[in-house]
């Protein structure tokens, strides 16, 4: 029996069809099927369906075949639900199953999207992606659905693997065959690498942070003359560097030269010297312990204190690629202050002159992407970057989609969203030490004080939006005696609500993708 022969039953023999979901009846239990999730292999009909126990993969097919070429060895379901001459079975949405849907259907695994412009959603409670996926409709940009950071899995209490299988769930159940990247962010260590590349993660964003020297800038420059000379940066010397780039001219285009000069060079060597070494350590790691997985490399520096200036992004760009390592993008710090979940605070103008300077060395050098970090809510930039219509980007956002489950939470059980409010002003000044950010917390209301109303109105406010960011981990894993204080009723409100938390998040995420629209 063919696919359509196989739906065609199933939509025939439903109680109710719309076009997303397709519900049964049987024995005083409802089954809502993903339409979009129906899928053959074989002689097998796939699909996800929910019932009131929670969402499942379910395996049909004709009662003739009874010896299935696949079986996932899930729980065997009553004759007769699907018709009188189907069989089927029931299975959990775990590692081992999404496994399986990865070797059977080749669109749920992830892939290298390469140098267009994408968009990171992360999703740190695992069920937003749906979601996501939705609110790409009418963009052209290709989304990365797996991206958690290290700090995130510590946070959460989840695997490389957990936020990998969300996505394969995610992709198999709204049928989305476009592909999707999956990002290991804020890459430290070769250990951080192993962690992901073991879970089958494409991207890696490699974050060496913790290798800028951002007194480089203000100390005095005898200072950084000799430090620089003393700098461990591998193969890359000081006197090889200041030969290299010192009074020499580059001409980015036609409206952009950089003209660097002795101290320039000094400066951007002890700076970013260190950074240049390690990223090449973490590259070669990668591509030699790995290279039976395709994988693209994105170079992060933006979580540092002072500005990558275009000289600065160039060298370090450059001096990259003279050693075989290939970037697909790099995330500069911007001038201007990207805080968590909230808008860009700066002189856009500014900006905008820089970004283009920025876009014009990764033209020239690679062509490699231009990635915007603590990329939620920054609309203003969006419009900035839209409206240039230069080069490609990379938009990572994770913050902003836990923000949109709490507005569906205050929405439909605002008592709740009460709990969490005072919970999340309690942990603020603890949480908030390795965050960019800087609400004041006496700003932000006690539950008790706020009207239903009131509560959402807190998501358009600065000083809230930030103290419900950054305390998403606490929120998520905190326990009592008795279990988890939060998790579990956070879960149970959003998973019950699907379509309003769905609609809540894809409303939200048509105001970040349009302005890409002409990009």
């Amino acid at each position: 029996m063919s696919q359509k022969q196989l739906k065609d039953v199933l939509i025939e023999g439903s109680i109710k069809k719309d076009p997303d979901n397709i519900v049964y009846s049987f024995n005083g239990h409802t089954l809502s099927i993903y339409k979009k999730s129906m899928m053959m292999h074989d002689d097998t009909l796939f699909f996800i369906g929910r019932d009131q126990t929670g969402k499942y993969l379910y395996l049909v097919s004709k009662s003739e075949n009874k010896k299935r070429k696949i079986t996932f060895n899930g729980e065997n379901l009553p004759l007769n639900i699907f018709g009188s001459d189907i069989i089927g079975e029931r299975n959990l949405l775990n590692h081992e199953n999404a496994r399986k849907i990865r070797e059977f259907f080749p669109f749920t695994r992830p892939a290298v999207i390469g140098n267009i412009d994408s968009f990171g959603f992360g999703d740190r409670l695992g069920i937003a992606n749906p979601a996501h996926i939705r609110s790409l409709s009418g963009s052209h940009m290709k989304p990365v659905l797996a991206q958690q950071s290290v700090r995130e899995l510590e946070r959460t209490q989840r695997t490389a693997e957990d936020v990998l299988d969300a996505a394969t769930w995610a992709v198999f159940q709204e049928g989305y065959k476009n592909g999707f990247g999956a990002d290991a962010d804020h890459l430290k260590t070769t250990s951080d690498i192993d962690r992901y590349a073991s879970a089958g993660f494409t991207m890696y964003t490699f974050d060496p942070s913790m290798y800028v020297v951002n007194e480089a800038v203000s100390l005095p420059i005898a200072d950084v003359i000799q430090r620089a000379k003393q700098l461990e940066a591998g193969e890359i010397k000081y006197d090889d560097v200041n030969s290299r780039y010192s009074n020499k001219t580059v001409k980015l285009n036609s409206n952009f030269t950089l003209s660097p000069d002795a101290e320039t060079v000094a400066r951007a060597f002890l700076k970013y010297g260190a950074v240049i070494e390690h990223a090449r350590k973490l590259y070669r790691y990668l591509k030699d312990k790995y290279s039976s997985i395709n994988t693209e490399v994105e170079l992060s520096v933006d979580e540092t204190d002072i500005p990558t200036t275009p000289f600065e992004h160039y060298f370090v760009a450059n001096e990259l690629k003279r050693l075989n390592v290939k970037i697909i993008s790099l995330a500069p710090r911007f001038i201007g202050d990207f805080e968590k979940g909230v808008d860009y605070k700066g002189n856009l103008q500014t900006f905008e002159n820089e970004y283009k300077q920025h876009v014009a060395i990764s033209q020239l050098l690679g062509p490699y992407k231009i990635s915007i970090h603590s990329g939620s809510d920054k609309f203003s930039i969006y419009k900035v970057i839209g409206r240039i219509k230069e080069g490609r980007v990379h938009v990572k956002t994770a913050g902003t989609s836990y923000l949109e489950a709490l507005r569906t939470i205050a929405k439909v059980n605002p008592n709740l969203l009460r709990e969490i409010l005072d919970y999340s002003k309690s942990q603020y000044e603890d949480q908030r030490k390795s965050y960019h950010v800087t609400a004041i917390i006496d700003k932000v209301p006690r539950g008790k004080d706020c009207s239903d109303d009131k509560l959402l109105e807190l998501f358009e406010d600065h000083d809230a939006r930030q103290v419900f960011h950054v305390t998403f981990g606490k929120v998520l894993t905190e326990r009592d005696g008795k279990g988890f204080l939060f998790r579990d009723r956070f879960m149970k409100c959003l998973i019950e609500n699907e379509e309003i938390h769905y609609q809540t998040i894809i409303k939200h995420f048509k105001k970040h993708l349009e302005p890409f629209s002409h990009h």
